[in-house]
């Protein structure tokens, strides 16, 4: 992840006209972070279309969107990683303390050496690998599945974005990466706070608390890269990193190696904690589809966690720089433009389905969405993401056929690229227990208890 300072400066064409679209649009707004499909709407009337306060070309349809993704010789990576909201002088040297830098690995690598890192980390992401975790996944979510039947019995609700969706995609990804003594909880801290100073647009203060977790973050991970270089024949993803020669014979080295493992550790687990949190809200709040997924009708729960990702994607938007002019839709677009890719706005474009306001799990075409991208930067840990959101659906409803979702509007992550509910609040119907027919939570396939 780059960083800018907030002395830097850029030279916009200009605010957009009186009447368009993105004189409105402002993603860290609670407006839009509550319900962004009608602003979402909008722009897909202008989809190529200026916006000064975040200094990008939002690009708005599905076709638009995927030619950004798709053309990596004229839209580049180069500032996938970059902080959207400019750091202050006391965030910049908090992370300079750290030794903080991150050289392009893996999402901001538009450079011969990532064709070489992308697949050794793919090799960690196979479909058997994802399988030989499944069991792992199912183990955990059910584990805090007891935990959240005890709170169900003591206070008669529970927050299933802490008791099911926090944990258990960091611990299933660590597992998967060959990563021992490193803490879940303090994984989650570190990769919020990421998160946030990277893709937020917190205020001074705010950005120099958030930049000592990030440089804690990284200093951890380069002292974990180094030992493993000590030890030449360590397994998992760090052994793999050390012994890892460029296209030009060098080792990667330390600070690329930390560079992979950095946003990996964050992306791999903290955007499948949103999606989970998506799913369970978006199904939860339709009771008949919530009692279908209870019964085990076979393939539901993965229909409907590909409606989530197309209509509530947890990463709304990315970004790519023009390596040269070019146009899209019609719009010139100069050498060096930063663009804004609507991967939300995207899903929900009429030109891609047929009723696309509508949550239809099954629906013909269902995968053509774009939230995991497109093309040579396509999200590597799609497959996994999809099973652990498949694994959370289907245990809980089973656990709880009439759980009920108490907020219709929760609390929500707001950030340029990211958006969840940062809750789910469920309880039982007065005078419920523990499902239809008094079945205790976790049967259907065997008690947990």
């Amino acid at each position: 992840m780059a960083v800018r300072s907030d002395t830097e400066t850029h030279e916009p064409p200009g605010p957009p006209p009186v009447g368009c679209p993105l004189a409105d649009y402002d993603p860290f707004s609670p407006a839009f972070v509550a319900d962004p499909h009608p602003t979402l709407r909008a722009l897909r009337r202008q989809p190529v279309a200026y916006h000064p306060p975040t200094g990008c070309w939002v690009v708005s349809r599905h076709r638009d969107v995927r030619t950004v993704l798709t053309d990596a010789d004229t839209f580049a990576p180069d500032n996938a990683l970059h902080a959207i909201t400019p750091l202050s002088v006391p965030a910049l040297r908090v992370l300079a303390e750290h030794g903080f830098s991150l050289p392009p690995t893996l999402a901001n690598n538009g450079t011969a050496t990532h064709p070489g890192l992308r697949r050794l980390v793919a090799a960690h992401f196979t479909s058997e690998r994802v399988r030989a975790v499944t069991p792992l996944a199912r183990s955990l979510v059910r584990d805090g599945l007891r935990e959240a039947a005890a709170d169900l019995a003591g206070t008669g609700t529970t927050d299933l974005a802490e008791r099911v969706a926090a944990h258990p995609p960091a611990r299933v990804l660590l597992s998967l990466l060959g990563m021992r003594d490193v803490d879940p909880r303090l994984l989650k801290t570190w990769s919020q706070a990421s998160l946030e100073l990277f893709w937020g647009n917190p205020g001074p203060d705010r950005q120099r608390d958030l930049a000592e977790e990030a440089g804690g973050f990284h200093r951890w991970l380069s002292r974990l890269v180094s030992g493993t270089a000590a030890s030449p024949g360590e397994g998992g993803l760090l052994g793999d990193l050390v012994r890892h020669h460029l296209p030009d014979g060098r080792p990667l080295g330390v600070e690329a190696a930390v560079g992979v493992c950095y946003f990996l550790l964050i992306a791999g687990q903290e955007t499948t904690s949103q999606l989970v949190n998506a799913a369970l809200h978006r199904v939860l709040g339709n009771p008949e589809l919530w009692r279908r997924l209870a019964t085990g009708e076979p393939g539901l729960a993965a229909h409907c966690v590909e409606e989530v990702l197309r209509l509530d994607t947890p990463v709304l938007t990315w970004r790519r720089v023009t390596t040269r002019p070019t146009v899209l839709s019609g719009v010139e677009l100069p050498a060096g433009a930063a663009v804004l890719a609507q991967l939300l706005g995207a899903g929900s474009d009429p030109d891609l389905v047929a009723e696309p306001d509508r949550f239809r799990p099954g629906r013909p075409n269902a995968r053509r969405h774009l939230a995991f991208g497109l093309g040579r930067h396509v999200c590597l840990g799609a497959g996994l993401a999809r099973v652990e959101a498949e694994v959370a659906l289907d245990e809980t409803a089973r656990a709880f056929p009439r759980l009920v979702r108490m907020e219709g509007r929760p609390p929500m992550l707001g950030l340029l690229s990211f958006r969840a509910p940062a809750r789910v609040l469920v309880g039982l119907p007065r005078g419920g227990r523990d499902g239809a027919g008094g079945r205790p939570p976790g049967t259907g396939d065997g008690s947990l208890y």
